[in-house]
């Protein structure tokens, strides 16, 4: 059965004021969209909620969840969670605003195109496993001077059958063919995001793919598209034949904006390989091959970089793509800032939510470190909502997100699962959490209407906290 766990923090009335604005950096891509009003979606048509609540509530409530990895992006989880909540609130007496997050994962590219405009070009690559697979990036800008791309729609787990799931031989070569692409058509940035990969091979396969020669001890040059563990053998790396825009002083130079977890370090005991490579399918024989080999990569690149990049922040991500894109000149930019340019999430967040919904696969120790779901509450705290997070299982240390503006979270499992049934189920599961944990916010508004009077959690003449029950109490000052 699941279980709702709920943190002991308390707030002060004066903090739920809402603060000013964050002065975050304006988006070079388009000014920020108009104030949402009430019924309107981020994305597509919505319909106002109800609510079984005998009295007026004016709740607002804001789904901002995750994608589940091989289960549903989030666009669909966002749409799962409101169904559950529409069965408890079925009178006009809320609000509910979907806003799916998109932290340069699978479907990075098509949310920004779809948010700024632009097209999408379809094209063939080399997948994951050596096999041609379809994929796509997407033009935008007044010119379509920027490309966009994420690299899970080359490289990513989705496209490496379970069967096949050994991150020693998985490659990035089809993200390189993906930017390549991009160059040729003239663009003169390229914003790449990072996540949800299968992959190992610190960015080796991307650069192969971009004229980059990975060369042995002999001066022999490494087979293209060969996966992680063939740095075993690196010696040196060669920038000579690199793709001409791509070279350093170039005329036509095309920069490139990386979307990445930053928290990811490619190497030490805290490196890609042995925090991640378990998840892709690696044994503890392979994590410590793969560990080798991005030791060998970072010393490999120290020559030419001028300095070392085991520690860098960035240079883990999507196994270790983020090292290769140093190379390449890439500015690493944190995800949650560089989403929130992009998708003007402060701009939605300071429109005052009542309760924030998030989501994840996962909830875990790692959540803190750079994920979407977290970042997202820690911007809701300074603006005054209860964040509540629904995720697919919960690991250890994942009561640390207590202390980073998440209030409650809850699996959304109801019974033991198999891996592949919970992953089938995942819609269903999400419609029932999202019931479940509404069912338990309207109880504690029916005990407080009890005593004559409702306010809303926002209101700044009280505050609020969720009890062991999953209940809303409230304070009145």
């Amino acid at each position: 059965m699941s279980s709702l766990f709920i943190g002991n923090r308390a707030r002060k009335t004066s903090d739920l004021r809402r603060p000013p604005p964050r002065n975050s950096p304006p988006s070079s891509l388009s000014p920020p969209p108009n104030r949402l009003s009430p019924g309107s979606s981020i994305r597509g048509s919505h319909s106002p909620v109800r609510s079984r609540s005998p009295r007026p509530l004016d709740l607002r409530i804001l789904i901002a969840p995750s994608g589940f990895k091989e289960a549903l992006g989030p666009e669909d989880v966002a749409a799962a969670i409101e169904d559950g909540i529409r069965r408890v609130i079925v009178e006009d007496t809320a609000t509910v605003i979907k806003l799916p997050l998109h932290d340069g994962g699978e479907g990075f590219c098509k949310a920004l195109i779809a948010a700024q405009g632009g097209e999408i070009i379809e094209t063939t690559v080399m997948g994951p496993i050596g096999e041609p697979v379809q994929s796509h990036f997407g033009l935008t800008g007044e010119n379509k001077e920027i490309a966009v791309l994420d690299m899970a729609a080359a490289a990513g787990l989705r496209l490496v059958p379970k069967t096949h799931r050994d991150p020693t031989r998985t490659t990035t070569f089809g993200v390189g063919e993906l930017m390549r692409t991009a160059l040729d058509t003239g663009v003169s940035r390229i914003i790449i995001g990072c996540g949800d990969s299968g992959t190992s091979d610190g960015g080796a396969g991307m650069l192969q793919a971009l004229g980059v020669k990975l060369l042995d001890s002999d001066g022999n040059e490494l087979p293209p598209a060969s996966g992680g563990a063939l740095l075993s053998k690196l010696n040196s790396i060669s920038i000579k034949d690199i793709h001409p825009r791509l070279r350093p002083g170039a005329a036509d130079y095309a920069k490139i904006e990386a979307v990445c977890n930053t928290k990811n370090i490619l190497c030490g005991p805290d490196g890609v390989a042995r925090v991640y490579g378990p998840q892709k399918g690696a044994t503890q024989t392979q994590v410590e091959v793969l560990s080798d080999a991005l030791d060998r990569l970072a010393a490999a690149l120290q020559p030419i970089l001028a300095t070392d990049i085991s520690h860098v922040p960035g240079s883990g991500a999507s196994g270790g793509l983020g090292a290769g894109l140093i190379l390449l000149g890439a500015e690493l930019r944190a995800r949650s800032e560089a989403i929130n340019d992009y998708f003007h999430i402060d701009d939605i967040l300071e429109q005052r939510w009542d309760f924030v919904f998030t989501a994840e696969g996962s909830l875990d120790s790692q959540s803190a470190k750079g994920k979407m779901t977290v970042e997202v509450a820690r911007r809701a705290r300074d603006y005054g909502a209860q964040v509540i997070a629904l995720a697919g299982t919960i690991g250890d240390g994942a009561d640390t997100v207590y202390e980073e503006g998440i209030e409650a979270f809850t699996s959304i499992l109801n019974a033991p699962l198999s891996l592949e049934q919970a992953i089938s189920d995942t819609e269903k599961l999400l419609k029932d959490s999202g019931e479940r944990t509404m069912r338990m916010i309207q109880t504690g508004m029916s005990i407080r209407q009890l005593d004559g009077e409702w306010e809303t959690p926002n209101d700044s003449r009280r505050e609020s906290n969720l009890t062991g029950l999953g209940i809303v109490r409230a304070f009145t000052s």
